[in-house]
Parts: C-alpha cells; sequence; structure tokens
C-alpha cells in the first residue's frame, strides 16, 4: 500500500468530483433567443390598430397580415428540420436569428399592405427552425427526468417577454410610431444572434461542461455526436402514420389557437370590445401573460415530479397538458363578464391553461426517433402553427362579419376542447418512435 507522504495530494475519489451546469447555461440560451422570437413575431399584434389606420387597413385584411406569417412558417417546417439534422443547431439557429431579425426591421420600412405581407411572409421563413432546435438541443443537453423543466424554463420566455415588454412597446408606439418597434426588436435580435454563436456549443464540444456533467447527461439523454442525416420522404411519411404524431398534432394544434389568439387579436380585443385606452391596454395585458409563463413552468414541475412519481411517461406528460387544455376552454366565459376585471381574470386564467399545454413539446423529445429529431419537431411545428394560419383568418372575419368577438371566443374555447380529445384518444403511448 502506497503511503502518502507531507505535501503529496490525494487523487479524488471516484464520483467525488462536482457535476458542472453548463447546460443551465444553455437554457439561458434557449430561453432569451425565444423571448426575442416571439417578441419579433407579436410585435405587429402591439402595432395592428396603428397598423390598420396609417395603411388604410380593415380587420378581414389584418386577419391575412396576421396569418401570412404562419403560411411559411408552417410550409418551412419540414425544411427548416433537414436543414436542422444536416447542419446542425449553432449554425441552424445563427442564420434563423439573423435571418427573422432583419425582416422584422423591415416591417419598420413598409409603405401598403405588399410589403408588409413580404415581411410577415419572410419572417415566416427565417424563423421555422426555432423550435425544432429548441427541442433538440434540451434532447442532447438534458436528460430525459429533467426535460420538461428544461422545455418549461424556454418556452416562459415566450410569455414573460411580452408581460414584461408590454407597457414599454406601448410607451414606445406612443411617444415615437409603431414603426420604432419593429426596428429596436430587429435590432436586438441581431445583437443575439453574436451570443449564441460564440456561446453555444455541442455536449462533446463543450469546454466548461466537465465529464460527470457529459456522463450525466449521456448516461440518461441522447449526448454525443450524431451523423448528418440526408432527407428521405419516406421517413416523413412513415412519422405522419404514427398515431403519436397525429395525437400530438392535434392537440398541439387545439392549445396553440389559444396562444395565437393572445399573440394577435387580445390587444384589439382590449381596444374595441372592452374600449380601453392604449396605454392602459398594455398594463391590462400583463396579467394573462405572466399567468401563462406561471402555467408553463408549472406544466415542467408538475410532469417531472409525475414522472419521478410514477415512472409512467403517459401520465407525466398527458395529465398537465389535459388540464390546461380543460383551462384554457374557459376563454369562453370572458363573453359574459361585464367588467374588466372579470375579464382579465377570465383571460389568465385560460392563458395560464395554455401555458402548460407549451409541455408538448417535451414530448417531441421524448417520441422522436433517434437522428430524426429535427424532421420530427418540423413535423410537429407544422400542425401546431397550423393554428397560426387559420386562428387570425377565422376571427378577423368574425369580426368583420359580426363587429364583436362572442363567436370568436367559442371558437377558441372549442378548439382547446379538442385538443383534450386528441390526447387523450389519439396520442395513445408517450414513447420512443421506432422506424423501420
Amino acid at each position: 500500500m502506497t503511503t502518502l507522504q507531507p505535501g503529496d495530494i490525494a487523487a479524488p475519489q471516484a464520483g467525488s468530483v462536482k457535476r458542472t451546469r453548463t447546460r443551465l447555461g444553455i437554457l439561458a440560451l434557449l430561453a432569451v433567443g425565444t423571448m426575442i422570437n416571439y417578441l419579433d413575431r407579436t410585435v405587429l399584434g402591439i402595432a395592428a390598430p396603428e397598423v390598420s389606420r396609417d395603411l388604410g387597413i380593415n380587420a378581414a385584411t389584418m386577419g391575412i397580415v396576421f396569418s401570412a406569417f404562419a403560411w411559411t412558417y408552417a410550409v418551412m417546417q419540414i425544411p427548416g428540420g433537414m436543414f436542422l439534422d444536416r447542419f446542425g443547431n449553432k449554425i441552424t439557429y445563427a442564420l434563423s436569428l439573423v435571418f427573422w431579425s432583419v425582416f422584422t426591421l423591415l416591417h419598420g420600412m413598409t409603405l401598403g399592405l405588399k410589403t408588409l405581407l413580404l415581411c410577415r411572409l419572410g419572417l415566416g421563413i427565417s424563423e421555422a427552425p426555432c423550435f425544432p432546435v429548441n427541442s433538440r438541443v434540451v434532447g442532447k443537453w438534458f436528460p430525459q427526468h429533467e426535460r420538461a423543466r428544461a422545455t418549461a424554463v424556454y418556452t416562459v420566455g415566450e410569455y414573460v417577454g411580452l408581460a414584461a415588454f408590454a407597457p414599454l412597446l406601448f410607451w414606445i408606439m406612443e411617444s415615437f410610431g409603431w414603426r420604432a418597434l419593429f426596428i429596436a426588436t430587429g435590432v436586438v435580435g441581431i445583437l443575439f444572434a453574436g451570443v449564441w454563436w460564440v456561446r453555444y456549443h455541442e455536449p462533446e464540444n463543450s469546454r466548461s461542461a466537465n465529464q460527470a456533467e457529459l456522463e450525466y447527461i449521456g448516461g440518461r439523454g441522447e449526448a454525443g455526436p450524431e451523423p448528418k442525416m440526408h432527407f428521405n420522404w419516406s421517413n416523413v411519411g412513415k412519422l405522419l402514420k404514427c398515431r403519436q404524431m397525429i395525437g400530438a398534432g392535434i392537440g398541439q394544434f387545439a392549445g396553440n389557437t389559444t396562444l395565437v389568439f393572445f399573440l394577435t387579436w387580445f390587444p384589439t380585443y382590449l381596444a374595441t370590445e372592452r374600449q380601453l385606452p392604449w396605454l392602459k391596454v398594455g398594463f391590462f395585458a400583463i396579467m394573462p401573460f405572466l399567468s401563462a409563463a406561471v402555467g408553463v413552468l408549472a406544466g415542467g414541475f408538475i410532469s417531472d415530479k409525475l414522472l419521478k412519481a410514477t415512472g409512467s411517461a403517459n401520465v407525466a406528460r398527458k395529465l398537465p397538458i389535459v388540464t390546461g387544455l380543460l383551462l384554457a376552454s374557459t376563454i369562453i366565459l370572458a363573453n359574459w363578464m361585464p367588467t374588466d376585471a372579470g375579464v382579465i381574470a377570465i383571460m389568465s386564467l385560460a392563458f395560464f391553461g395554455q401555458g402548460m399545454v407549451g409541455l408538448g413539446w417535451t414530448l417531441v423529445s421524448d417520441m422522436a426517433p433517434k437522428n430524426l429529431a429535427g424532421l420530427t419537431g418540423g413535423l410537429f411545428n407544422f400542425c401546431t402553427n397550423m393554428a397560426s394560419v387559420v386562428t387570425p383568418l377565422v376571427i378577423g372575419f368574425i369580426v368583420a362579419g359580426t363587429g364583436n368577438f362572442f363567436y370568436a371566443l367559442i371558437y377558441v374555447g372549442g378548439a382547446a376542447l379538442l385538443g383534450v380529445v386528441s390526447y387523450l384518444f389519439i396520442l395513445g403511448d408517450v414513447k420512443r418512435i421506432e422506424l423501420d
């Protein structure tokens, strides 16, 4: 036996090295990127009444403008997933950030309906890979029992950014005009693209993650280099035949209907239906978005706790989502609320529920076939964002035809109930999809 001499340092025992937490820094990048992503796609919702007045756009036409973003966003999900599987997370997200930020900035220079539509179409193309990258990064950097919380943290960026900056954005519009909103958010995105390029690395290329963290990720997650995958249409067909993809796609479409209402028509609803002045709209909008952020975190926390307690991904993933969809359907009750405070309370409850539905992206991490996370995420996001195509149009034509939001809120709540049916009876088991 070797005896240590004075001055010698004992070698650390196996398992005594403290695990680093580099994955939390990666998660912070995703959260900030997602926040900027949603600010850029939804700032038109804040500016819509002013844009409509300046450019001579009515409610039905504005519904088309809102929807235009989703036309290209949905269509580009499969090509975006192909690009992601071929070139990886770092390059794909950096390019996406730069291009979507440029198109956001160009919104502030539009002179009419045609150029505004072109900017929306370009923004949709550019933002398409964002959430497939998020899901893929979580699958690479986090073990399964941490994925729901990780998904919740980056998803909360969708709501916290809007809640935190809504008063500021309305103030900017009041002080400098609606064009300044687009220019400011576009510049922020371009700057963050540089931060992403410098700070993001895959686990196997990271200089800050120690071996203990890599083993922790690799033991239960999917760390490690992946082969570059070439696109194959047969894989698309196989995925679309899986009941997990069909059920999750319909369910997330339903949940996203509520989200799209809040991101597009909600400020107009408060200003026209409830007759609130603009600065007051900005402050009233905070509560529903904060509630949604809490819902996101609650869904992720509850899901991971359920997974640990039951060992069942079916219970852990489905129960919070179905509960969230049921809460989202309560938006219909706002039609009979006489007071502004009552309306905001109902809207906050419904948006809290929708926040829990954001857990659906964890399903992608759990179900995607290995080496096809990008394509799977693209298909899932295509289904999800058909709501972004349909919802603004439906609401726009309802408001234009009836002069109010009564049936629009019934449509949104009914879609949430459709999601409940899909998750309960179509999705089936939450498990890894195995393709031949």
